[in-house]
């Protein structure tokens, strides 16, 4: 029985449909298709029960499903033992943040294609939390300050940031110089989140309200440079503006807590080797000063 055959099952049966599956692995839903049709041609039995919405495991399905994906793992283990040092292959599947993705994390990712010729590295940028497991990701990049979950998190690098404001705001309502006034002014927020600021050891909790949000920091910095309220962003996504002057850092006496940058993946045994050396790349490339400081384009890790 073929690997790929095998490899292409569970990616079925996880996504739980041809067409997901399809999309995971980056090839036609006919070559998916036949591929199904070898493994259940070989074994004799039904393994996936089609349905208007995709497809079902039948119970043999369920019980091949569990002991297709160790055997997938186990080969990837094997060929990872006997690979030369350094050397990846296969797939490696991970999601980032749209508002750092592209300007931040997409040189690591095609610095890490270029050392592995061999390596399919599939990227998706999104400011959505993406569920690893069903969505079939190897990881994540996130950014910020990690909630409590079931995933195992690496963290690759500080982030800092600063409550902003532009001028005509500033101007027309002025700022805020502790966080217990935050409440009197127009917050720029995601959703309703909570803001965390230093004042010495301790670490005060506002409750900011606003009528403007955006999942997308960008979006949050244009909104802050237009006049609509205050934000608390990363530096990396205020720098420009700050330098144009469009804004302006403002209760400066009570800095964020520095919020970090972390690769996150679904708990198993052992980590993936890709994932362990995208996150030693990851590392290498922020690990350092001056961090996620500022926007643009960071120099590329030393090559390996």
């Amino acid at each position: 029985m073929d690997i790929e055959d095998l490899r292409t099952f569970v990616e079925v049966a996880d996504a739980g449909g041809v067409t997901a599956a399809a999309r995971r692995l980056g090839v036609s839903k006919s070559i998916v298709s036949r591929r199904l049709h070898r493994i259940e041609e070989e074994l004799g039995v039904q393994l996936l029960a089609r349905t208007t919405r995709g497809a079902a495991l039948t119970e043999a399905g369920a019980t091949f499903r569990d002991h297709a994906a160790r055997v997938c793992a186990e080969m990837d283990e094997a060929r990872e033992t006997i690979l030369p040092t350094g050397h990846l292959r296969g797939r490696l599947r991970v999601a980032a943040p749209l508002t750092f993705g592209p300007t931040h994390f997409a040189p690591v990712l095609a610095e890490m294609a270029r050392r592995h010729p061999e390596l399919h590295v599939h990227a998706c940028y999104s400011d959505r939390f993406v569920d690893l497991v069903s969505e079939g990701y190897d990881c994540a990049i996130r950014v910020g300050y990690l909630q409590g979950s079931n995933l195992i998190a690496k963290r690759v690098g500080p982030m800092y940031g600063k409550l902003v404001a532009s001028p005509g705001y500033i101007k027309a309502h002025g700022a805020p110089e502790t966080p217990d006034e935050i409440v009197e002014h127009q917050a720029l927020m995601q959703g309703t989140e909570t803001w965390q600021f230093e004042n010495g050891n301790e670490v005060v909790t506002v409750h900011p309200q606003g009528r403007f949000k955006a999942d997308n920091g960008v979006a949050l910095a244009a909104a802050a440079a237009a006049g609509l309220g205050v934000a608390r962003l990363p530096d990396c996504v205020t720098h420009d503006h700050i330098v144009s002057g469009e804004l302006v850092p403002i209760m400066t006496r009570y800095p964020p807590p520095a919020a970090g940058a972390y690769v996150v993946r679904p708990r198993g045994q052992h980590p993936e080797r890709k994932v362990r050396v995208l996150t030693d790349l990851l590392i290498e490339y922020f690990g350092k000063p001056p961090h996620l400081a500022q926007s643009g384009h960071r120099s590329r890790p030393r090559e390996g």
